[in-house]
């Protein structure tokens, strides 16, 4: 889709474009009421605003958004109709040995636990091993800091999503 198609469409059918990049309903919102946007450059920069202005709720709903690192499965469940976007984000976790596989699903279950989501790491160009050592380094952060991370994670992966309208 390019931008100008993107302005275009009818405020239902941008709000489900919006989604394929995030699915916090106040960061869509948020970038409904911004639209039309002058240029991809004022696009990100409203993202990023829009996403600045939200609470722990609203980014808490967009992790919502994600499969596991990792979880084939899931990933290919809820990205079905988009594209494959996080397939191919995650595209490092399918040459992952058995043994990486393995600690980023122990990973996974350890760092939900502690933190109440799932693990959210901006997953383009990193390898399983990589991801499974962020995972690990960042079970240690407090809970506070770890949304703040996590926040920043979100907001790299819908600048990507976004950064693919033509």
């Amino acid at each position: 889709m390019t931008l100008e198609e993107f302005n275009a469409l009818d405020e239902a059918a941008a709000a489900q474009a919006l989604e394929l990049c995030c699915v916090s309903q106040q960061w869509i919102e948020g970038m409904l009421r911004e639209r039309p946007f002058a240029n991809k450059s004022n696009l990100r920069n409203c993202a990023e605003t829009v996403w600045n202005t939200l609470g722990r709720d609203d980014y808490l709903e967009a992790f919502e958004g994600h499969p596991k690192i990792g979880d084939v499965d899931s990933l290919k469940a809820k990205y079905a109709g988009s594209g494959n976007l996080a397939a191919h984000e995650q595209s490092g976790v399918a040459a992952a040995t058995d043994d990486v596989i393995e600690r980023l699903a122990a990973g996974n279950e350890r760092y939900e636990t502690r933190f109440g989501y799932i693990f959210i790491v901006c997953a383009t160009g990193k390898s399983a091993l990589e991801m499974c050592e962020l995972l690990e380094q960042r079970l240690d952060n407090d809970p506070e800091r770890e949304l703040a991370i996590a926040a920043r994670e979100q907001l790299k992966i819908l600048q990507i999503r976004l950064e693919q309208w033509q």
